[in-house]
């Protein structure tokens, strides 16, 4: 075995054993090993079963039950595991670079039927429509390097929040009630400022960053923003004859009297900027090449209901060849920050997105089966613990050399281990049922699998853990 291979080893006992001093109970520490492993072995799912299968081929079924009990019911707190991922990782992070953005997000999990916890007909990125489906709302800390989620909580729709009988049978606690996803971003946010995280921009898409009272609420948290807003959005634009009226009694926020002039959309104001106006600005490498795009900002005042605002910018993105503006960012930065900064920073929310992607793809963030509360956001929890271990290795690679390095184990699972439903391998045909003789089983080529973070085992029941890191 490489010397690499078995520092990660080690390296990820280490971060378990971090992890299991806020189990709480010395019989989780086995179940929390497991199940982290499980998450890190390339399974096709990252369920229960299939992971018990992988962990414990010789007594699978005991395995299955330990797993669902420690996910489904374990009495662990979600916060403080959370918390004990970040205590490991953000050091590590920071030594490639300070904290420099807090990314605000959801994400979907398409479910049918109508039992698992919050699930209902809204919105799915995944599908790019309205569907079936679970969301759940997230804040990460990022930097130029790399990223980590540090809360994450289920969206629960406000038909669930106000069914008693729904919610006791998945056991919604008592103390959740009906929160929009801007409500539950804003209370992760201060959250963050109250535990005293490394302070960030606040990033987010136009699902949050439209909500004028959600971005005063980030201003009243001494927090700078930057994030999307629709093209329909209304702002004063520049050299608007504004006069403020005194607050009085009834009103607490300073407003505005009109003059001559009307508030504009950010769309009417981009299509009437010269062409001066515009900069062709690069924020990151691509996997080819430097990404790239044309850019204007201005200096505005969002109108909304004659509320008399501060002073911001106004991003606008306009890719060359496109018939019109692509995106609008509202941002609190600095009026002296540089236009290339200010771009930077705006495009970082796609960290979010690879968050979601290594998440979902290669750790089965939405893979749990469960229909409860507290098993929905237990598998989250691990999930986001064994993605902090990959994020803690990125900077074990070399700067020079290879982006990633796999090792594609072959980890024991039994020979006669058989899913649940799965079709019976060896029929054969009954004398009295079939006159046919039994159809042979499909052994056509598949397509190979796609390279994802991996763990290895041992020949020996001792597992041999190697992973790759992005």
């Amino acid at each position: 075995m490489s010397l690499r291979k078995l520092g990660c080893e080690r390296r990820f006992e280490r971060y378990l054993d971090g992890l299991a001093g806020v189990m709480g109970h010395a019989d989780r520490v086995g179940p929390l090993r497991d199940y982290c492993t499980g998450l890190l072995l390339p399974c096709e799912r990252k369920s229960v079963e299939p992971m018990a299968a992988a962990t414990a081929p010789g007594r699978t079924s005991a395995q299955h039950q330990s797993l669902l009990h420690f996910v489904g019911q374990g009495a662990w707190c979600d916060e403080q595991v959370l918390c004990k991922v970040r205590e490991m990782v953000l050091p590590k992070m920071k030594r490639q670079g300070a904290i420099e953005a807090w990314i605000i997000d959801d994400t979907a999990f398409p479910k049918q039927g109508k039992h698992s916890v919050g699930v209902g007909h809204q919105y799915c990125g995944q599908l790019g429509k309205q569907e079936n489906c679970q969301a759940a709302v997230s804040l990460s800390i990022a930097n130029h390097n790399a990223s980590l989620p540090v809360c994450y909580r289920l969206y629960l729709p406000q038909d669930w929040a106000d069914d008693a009988a729904r919610r006791r049978k998945v056991g919604v606690p008592a103390d959740i009630v009906f929160k929009t996803k801007p409500e539950i971003a804003i209370d992760q946010i201060r959250w963050a400022v109250e535990n005293g995280l490394p302070p960030g921009v606040v990033l987010a898409d136009a699902g949050y960053g439209n909500n004028s009272l959600w971005r005063t609420q980030i201003s009243a948290l001494n927090l700078a923003y930057a994030v999307g807003v629709r093209a329909d959005t209304t702002v004063w634009p520049p050299g608007a004859k504004l006069v403020a009226r005194k607050k009085t009694r009834r009103s607490k926020s300073t407003t505005v009297r009109r003059g001559k002039d009307n508030p504009v959309s950010v769309k009417e104001l981009a299509l009437a900027l010269p062409n001066r106006a515009w900069r062709t600005i690069g924020w990151r490498e691509g996997s080819n090449e430097r990404l790239s795009s044309r850019f204007a900002r201005v200096r505005v005042r969002a109108a909304n209901a004659d509320v008399l605002r501060d002073e911001e910018w106004l991003l606008i993105e306009w890719p060359k060849g496109e018939e019109q503006p692509a995106k609008y960012w509202l941002s609190t930065l600095a009026a002296d920050t540089a236009f290339e900064r200010m771009v930077e920073l705006a495009q970082m929310r796609w960290r979010i997105e690879r968050d979601y992607q290594e998440l979902k793809q290669e750790l089965g963030l939405g893979h749990f089966e469960g229909r409860g509360w507290r098993g929905f956001h237990h598998h989250a929890t691990l999930c986001i613990a064994a993605y902090g271990f990959l994020v803690s290795e990125r900077e074990t690679l070399s700067p020079s050399g290879p982006r990633s390095t796999a090792w594609r184990p072959k980890f024991a699972v039994s020979n006669n281990y058989r899913p649940r439903g799965a079709a019976t391998t060896n029929a054969t045909s009954h004398s009295k049922l079939d006159r046919d003789d039994a159809l042979a089983a499909d052994r056509g080529a598949r397509k190979a699998a796609a390279a994802m973070s991996m763990l290895r085992e041992k020949k020996s029941a001792a597992r041999t853990l190697c992973v790759m890191t992005q």
